[in-house]
């Protein structure tokens, strides 16, 4: 195998880059887009494209929807992740997948802002539905093969922190282009009105992120670098065998309850720009970029930290200090600070769990299944990452049937108060779930095997 240098590695993160910025125009501008609030309505003459009440229960059609696809995408992920486990393609397990993909990844993403018919329709609310399913079908056959070369590229604990840094950097960078929509929308406006200005704008973006994605496809020759040996179990034996590891059990129990704060407060930081600061939404877009740069200013002691003292103790730390952030959210536009600075403080504060959980708990996942495999001979790396993201979309899906729901909750933005609370007591359930974590024990298995390969 050739040797993996920086230049490869930040190759393969700027396949990341790509995605990420697909994925942060969904997760953050389409309830925005499709469930506006009623001032959005009035100031800006939005439309609405699908039904805005609650159909059952309190559940609104956005938050179906988006449940649907979110449980449709975690079953699809381990399916993915076998294929790719098990692929014999000549250029490799994973770039094959990716290469095939990229394009109509990109090209569904602007889909799903079109509606077909001009006002709120059951028409309209069947497409975004089939959109949906299709988005994250196609998120799935890139990041699942893509995540699995995390492990595979980075060949021991310390060099999987400095990769998963790499490709946080270009997440945070893509997630914030994500948030430049309304920004770049304006320009158009004028012309174009609202909804039509949006959607080209999430045209030329999708457009950018796929020249990213197909990176690392022509840039890295997988076979170069890594062991393409395919593995020999189906999908949900494979499946079944990673869960049965009981130290990642752990992991993914607190990672679930991570990701549905983590939702709740990604879909909803719009709406508390907005609705409980009082800021325009062109704000967002500058609040976030604090968020990342701070974010990123972070990264090299959150590297050199976790390197020194683990990963665990500032997973659980990082939980920890988010659950504050969330907390003070709850309270935005009440404590009689200035609107620009209660949004900065929101974003400064953010950064500092954000640079860890951005890094770290890729980086845990990665020692399991490297650990894992030491320890049953079997190469299964996909899978590992399918059965996180399984679970991490499980958590995701249920964020956002509680945001939906809970939003409309009393007047003056009552209920977006609600579901910033509630994130604050999900994280610090995880954190102190992820305390069962026995990372001396996954760390200690993969260094017994290096050190005996040394000899």
């Amino acid at each position: 195998m050739k040797k993996i240098t920086n230049k490869v590695l930040w190759t393969f993160a700027i396949g990341q880059l790509g995605w990420s910025m697909l994925s942060g125009i969904v997760s953050n501008w389409l309830v925005f887009f499709y469930m506006p609030e009623e001032k959005e309505l009035i100031e800006n003459g939005r439309s609405t494209f699908i039904t805005q009440e609650a159909i059952f229960l309190g559940l609104t059609v956005i938050g179906v929807i988006t449940a649907i696809g979110r449980l449709f995408d975690a079953v699809t992920d381990p399916w993915i992740a076998s294929k790719s486990d098990r692929s014999r393609h000549r250029d490799g397990r994973r770039i094959p997948f990716m290469r095939a993909i990229a394009v109509p990844f990109a090209a569904v993403t602007v889909l799903v802002f079109v509606s077909p018919v001009s006002g709120e329709s059951w028409i309209n609310n069947g497409f975004l539905l089939v959109t949906l399913l299709l988005f994250y079908l196609f998120m799935t056959i890139y990041c699942t093969p893509y995540n699995a070369l995390l492990p595979e590229l980075g060949r021991d604990p310390k060099d999987r922190i400095n990769v998963s840094t790499y490709i946080s950097v270009t997440f945070f960078v893509g997630n914030a282009i994500s948030y430049l929509v309304p920004n770049i929308a304006g320009i158009f406006r004028g012309a174009m009105g609202y909804e039509n200005s949006f959607r080209l704008t999430v045209g030329i973006l999708a457009a950018v992120a796929a020249v990213c994605m197909l990176v690392p496809v022509f840039g890295i020759k997988e076979k170069d670098y890594v062991d393409t040996t395919p593995s020999e179990t189906p999908a949900f034996a494979s499946l079944t065998k990673t869960f049965k590891n009981k130290e990642f059990r752990k992991f993914v129990a607190s990672d679930i309850f991570y990701w549905v704060a983590l939702t709740m407060f990604q879909t909803g930081l719009s709406f508390y720009i907005t609705t409980l600061i009082g800021l325009g939404e062109d704000k967002t877009f500058m609040l976030f970029a604090i968020m990342t740069v701070m974010s990123l200013i972070f990264y090299v002691p959150v590297n050199i930290l976790a390197k020194k003292l683990g990963k665990k103790k500032l997973v659980i730390a990082a939980f920890v200090f988010f659950s504050f952030v969330f907390l003070f959210t709850a309270f935005a536009g009440k404590l009689g600070l200035p609107k620009m600075v209660n949004g900065i403080m929101i974003s400064v504060l953010a950064s500092v769990p954000m640079a860890v959980l951005g890094i770290l708990p890729q980086a845990i996942v990665a020692d399991v299944a490297q650990a894992d495999g030491i320890k049953t001979g079997e190469s299964r790396e996909g899978m590992f990452f399918a059965a996180r993201t399984f679970a991490m979309k499980l958590g995701q899906a249920l964020a956002m049937v509680l945001f939906t729901s809970i939003k409309g909750i009393g007047e003056d933005g009552f209920g977006l108060r609600i579901t910033a609370a509630a994130a604050a007591v999900l994280c610090l359930i995880g954190g102190l779930i992820l305390g069962l974590y026995k990372e001396k024990d996954v760390t200690g298995v993969i260094n017994e095997s290096l050190t005996s390969g040394d000899k």
